[in-house]
Order: structure tokens, then sequence, then C-alpha cells
């Protein structure tokens, strides 16, 4: 029976994401965030469980990855492409045909052509989730961003414009070339070449978990005093700190 506990937290990933990309299309990326947490919050304690209960597997693994790909990999897909199409003026999609921010809303969907270029991040991101799969070098770390982490940092993004938001920082965020940016170093940092550390704990001790501890308290940290803000600024912490590593690595090597 145990065994099949680490599979259904997965299938709660799951479902968490399929709700998720519900609401992205609907527009409704606020609850889709809220979703998309929730799911990684499931993601994470698959693994722990797995590994607690002794119960790791194949099937496991494939899993995992079918799940992260919905809602890390299809769900921040659809928030950057409603993201683009709203900083093209796009009609904001919604099935009840009312009016949302005082913009004409189409029952159906349209399409705008430059919006699409945000399916890149899916695309990515199941590139990234397959060599994954088959990569033996990354049981300790990670190459490129996981695919939770990018989720996280995209779907931060109209978290902020709604909460935190002002008419500056709302004007950057829906500017076209601005999310185009962002959608291109999303689409290479989940495959570039960078070693990234896990934040998976073989001991509680500090020797060999500094960086770890430090990354956590920072997190927490920023969490408390940026709110919404906070989760970019950790996810380009947690890949600043990673290049710190590599170079004291490397320096203790030479």
């Amino acid at each position: 029976m145990k065994r099949h506990i680490p599979n259904l937290i997965t299938l709660l990933n799951l479902f968490s994401g399929c709700i998720a990309v519900v609401l992205a299309v609907q527009n409704q990326l606020e609850l889709a965030a809220l979703f998309v947490f929730l799911g990684i919050f499931f993601d994470f304690f698959d693994g722990l469980a797995a590994r607690t209960l002794k119960v790791q597997s194949e099937i496991g693994l494939q899993l995992d990855s079918l799940a992260d790909m919905v809602t890390s990999g299809v769900v921040p897909g659809i928030a950057m492409y409603q993201m683009l199409r709203m900083s093209q003026g796009g009609f904001v999609h919604d099935w009840s045909g009312s009016e949302v921010n005082g913009s004409m809303v189409w029952v159906g969907e349209h399409l705008v052509p430059l919006a699409l270029a945000g399916f890149l991040i899916t695309l990515s991101s199941a590139y990234r989730l397959a060599k994954f799969n088959i990569d033996d070098d990354q049981k300790t770390s990670f190459k490129g961003l996981p695919t939770p982490a990018n989720a996280l940092f995209i779907l931060s993004l109209p978290l902020i414009m709604l909460y935190q938001g002002n008419d500056m920082i709302n004007q950057w965020l829906l500017n076209p070339w601005v999310l185009l940016v962002i959608t291109l170093l999303s689409t290479y940092m989940l495959n570039a070449p960078v070693r990234l550390f896990a934040l998976k704990f073989k001991s509680w001790g500090m020797k060999g978990n500094g960086i770890r501890y430090t990354f956590l308290l920072l997190a927490l940290v920023m969490a408390v005093t940026m709110k919404y803000l906070a989760i970019p600024v950790i996810i380009v912490s947690y890949v600043l700190l990673s290049l710190v590593e590599n170079m004291l690595r490397k320096g203790q090597a030479d």
C-alpha cells in the first residue's frame, strides 16, 4: 500500500495543474497561480515521501515528469501567452461574454500571433523534462533551471501586477519586448548548461549544506519583506548562488 502513496501525491500535483490550465485559459491568472503553487507543493513532497518510505520507482520518475509538464510547463506557457496578448491590446478571453477592465470580450478565442511565442516556455519545459529523465547526472543537482522554479517565476508576474503593481511596473511588465525577453531567458535557462544546487539534504549539518541554508534564509527574509516581488528575486538569487558555488568548487579543484 505504501508504495502507492508517492504516486498519489504526484497525481494531486497533476490534478492541481489541470485546474490551473482551465483557469489560465480563462485568463484567471491569479487563481491559476494558486493551483500551480499547490501543485509544486505536492511535487516537493512526492519525492520526499518516496525517499522516506524507500519506495522510489521508475514509474514514479516518469509520472512526476508528466505531472510537471502540465503544472510547470503548460500553465506558465498559457500565462505568458495571455500576458503577451494583453500587451498587444488583444481581447481578454472569457467564456461569459462580459466586460473585463473596460475591454471588449469575445465569447471564444482570439489568437494574437506574437502571443504564441509564450508557448516557447512550454516547449522548452518538455525538452528539459525529457533530458532530466535520461540524465543520471542530475540526482544531487540540476542542469538548467528546474521547471517548478521557472513556473513560479512566470506566474509571479501577474501577481506582482495585481497586488504590488503601479503604473510604471505594470507598463513595464506589459511591454511586449520585455515579455519576449523574459520568455527567451526562461527558454534558455530551462536548458542552460549551468549546474544549480538541489534542495535535497543528505544530512542536516552545515557541512555541505551551507549554500542551501543561506538560500533558504535569504528566501524567507525576502518573502516576508517583499511579498510577491520576492518570487522572481528569489529565483534570480538561486541562480546567482549556484554560480558562486560552482566557482568555489572550481577554485578548490584547482
